[in-house]
């Protein structure tokens, strides 16, 4: 038999012809196993993120990325996104030489001491660091190269409420009585950086609202000075090590906390006067009759947009380039609190507008696990299982909502916008509702607008309602809106996560749900004039969805995702590269990141060697 036969004896014994046969079939053979390998590994490398993960090929969106149908602005816009997300993360630095390389090119000197221990850690939790996604840090602590050191540090030391870092430990001082834990969470993750810090302390705004809020012209001048100051000293004049604090600790509890003057009045007033002399807000005065209904400006066609639809999300968070925001947000209607300074002395914040003067860090809601905030565990099915709706729940917030002043109310605007019963009542009657107007149908121009049917689509596809009306004052009953508006049933978070459409509009200040948004399995739908820690490291149109203050643009965005098969595809790509991108750069770790970071900055700021102070052992062993 075959089996107890030599294979060659066996080979030999074939006629030509049959071997011949044998010798295509195993080239054959062979062909067809490279050319499935090759296919596999196209695909690979194909699909293969820079930051070395795969892309999660499951909305299929590079079916539609390279096809030749995009006919829409957004089209456009997450093309562009795309292409600016994947050359950024080509500045992406993998060693410490590298890193402070950039650093110096970018910042004009060198990294502060310490740096190599950030970086460090950095690595060993597998951060992608960027440069340029720190570059907010040097923008708040900018200002400050232009103050006096040993002044900026006693008013850091004295403040009511303050993260102390001693000795590599951290502790939080101040009496947080009856107050929201915000200062136990902040201690709590500086105290995982501690031993690597210097002695540096943190002064926290426990306030909702930005305090502070310095004349552009003050912040100018002081900003010209660090621009100056900058120099890549030569190694033998760096000095590597922090002064300390021995000096501000010797005052001990002599010191009384420093407080500037606190004003209040028109917050717009105050704003505007932070804005530099050209732009066009500066000139402009806040409303003075709030009874007045908002107006919307027209033939609105800013430089942050295009066609209608948000390009550059800084600007558009921008007051000082939209005079009209004074009468569509209730931060400049009527604020909760109001204790602002146009002094600027050391104060830490989760948020800030972009001419507030706060030092940023992570908001403290991130630093929980409280569901009302992050959802929990759950972070939503997939997309295909999905309501194929939108959802918002939230509390009647932004300010003190009155009745003359209620339809200023971002909040009131979007849940007016939702109303389906509303907007039919609009587009038969050719009105305007309370809080908006329609938006024009010369920039926004698709069938539901054309047709007058937005608000029977609404009435089907729209989910959104307060909570609670905070009305003021209390015993007011709300009547003043009841017509408008009426309480709903809470849903809680990992509900709404069920839902494919979030929008996320500020309320007092930020809105503390963004984070959890962005790491669930919905897209969220976002508008703010807060800036936040994470801003220079999420691209809108890649990782959410921007919208306009006005929310005039929010029918033609709801309506691009859903309009057909490519609108949904579009919708599930940003959803889910919004949470794979968020799981790795908006961890505790980056945050932790971030803040250790800005604290070695900060200990800088506050050190009379500061400008000889560096880490350079990168250049000695080079």
């Amino acid at each position: 038999m075959l089996g107890t036969r030599d294979p060659r004896d066996w080979l030999a014994s074939l006629p030509d012809s049959r071997i011949c046969s044998l010798r295509w079939q195993s080239i054959l053979r062979y062909a067809a196993i490279t050319f499935i390998v090759s296919i596999t590994l196209s695909g690979v490398f194909l699909f293969r993120r820079p930051e070395g993960f795969l892309r999660d090929s499951g909305s299929h969106y590079f079916e539609y990325f390279w096809n030749r149908t995009a006919n829409h602005p957004i089209d456009q816009l997450i093309s562009d996104a795309h292409t600016f997300h994947e050359n950024l993360l080509k500045q992406r630095s993998f060693d410490l030489p590298t890193a402070a390389a950039r650093y110096r090119e970018r910042r004009g000197r060198h990294p502060p001491p310490g740096f190599d221990a950030w970086f460090k850690y950095a690595t060993e939790h597998d951060a992608i660091i960027v440069e340029s996604f720190f570059d907010r840090i040097y923008a708040d602590t900018a200002p400050f190269w232009g103050t006096d050191p040993r002044t900026t540090a006693e008013r850091a030391s004295s403040w009511d409420h303050v993260v102390r870092v001693r000795n590599g430990v951290a502790n939080g001082t101040g009496n947080t009585e009856g107050k929201v834990p915000w200062l136990q969470l902040w201690t709590s993750l500086v105290a995982e950086a501690a031993p690597w810090l210097p002695d540096v302390d943190m002064p926290i705004n426990y306030m909702d609202e930005s305090r502070l809020i310095v004349p552009w012209e003050d912040v100018t001048s002081l900003v010209e000075k660090e621009e100056a100051s900058r120099s890549i000293k030569r190694t033998e004049e760096v000095v590597t090590k922090y002064s300390g604090l021995a000096k501000v600790d010797a005052i001990g509890d002599e010191a009384e906390p420093y407080h500037p003057k606190w004003l209040g009045g028109s917050y717009w007033n105050l704003t505007r006067v932070a804005c530099a002399p050209d732009s066009p807000s500066r000139n402009v005065a806040s409303i003075e009759n709030f009874e007045d209904l908002p107006v919307f400006p027209s033939d609105w066609n800013p430089e942050y947009a295009y066609k209608g639809y948000v390009r550059n999300f800084t600007g558009a968070m921008d007051p000082c380039i939209q005079p009209h925001l004074r009468s569509m947000h209730g931060t400049f209607t009527e604020p909760l609190t109001m204790s602002t300074s146009q002094e600027l002395i050391p104060l830490f914040g989760g948020c800030k507008l972009s001419v507030n003067n706060e030092i940023l860090i992570p908001g403290a809601m991130y630093l929980t696990d409280d569901p009302l905030y992050s959802g929990g565990d759950s972070h939503g099915p997939p997309w295909r299982q999905k309501i194929d709706r939108v959802v918002w729940r939230g509390v009647a917030s932004g300010g003190r909502n009155k009745k003359e002043n209620w339809s200023h109310f971002q909040r009131h605007r979007l849940i007016e916008m939702l109303n389906g019963t509303t907007v039919a009542a609009m587009e038969e009657n050719s009105s305007r509702a309370m809080t908006f107007e329609m938006p024009p149908v010369e920039t926004y121009d698709f069938p539901k607008r054309r047709e007058g049917t937005i608000g029977a689509w609404l009435d089907d596809f729209s989910d959104a309602g307060f909570v609670s009306l905070l009305c003021f004052p209390a015993d007011s009953d709300c009547a003043y809106v009841r017509p408008y508006f009426s309480e709903l049933q809470s849903v809680p978070m990992n509900e709404q996560y069920k839902y494919k459409f979030m929008p996320d509009v500020d309320g007092n200040s930020f809105s503390a749900r963004f984070r959890g948004f962005l790491l669930s399995t919905s897209l969220p739908l976002k508008a703010t004039i807060y800036a936040e820690w994470h801003d220079d490291r999420l691209v809108p149109w890649l990782h959410f969805a921007p919208m306009d203050n006005s929310f005039q643009d929010l029918y033609a965005i709801l309506d691009y995702f859903t309009r057909d098969r490519k609108g949904d595809k579009s919708a599930r790509f940003i959803a889910e590269e919004g949470r794979s991108w968020g799981t790795k750069v908006l961890r505790r770790e980056d945050m932790l990141l971030y803040i250790w970071r800005l604290l070695l900055e900060f200990a800088r700021v506050c050190d009379e060697k500061r400008d000889m102070l560096g880490y350079i052992d990168d250049l000695r062993l080079g």
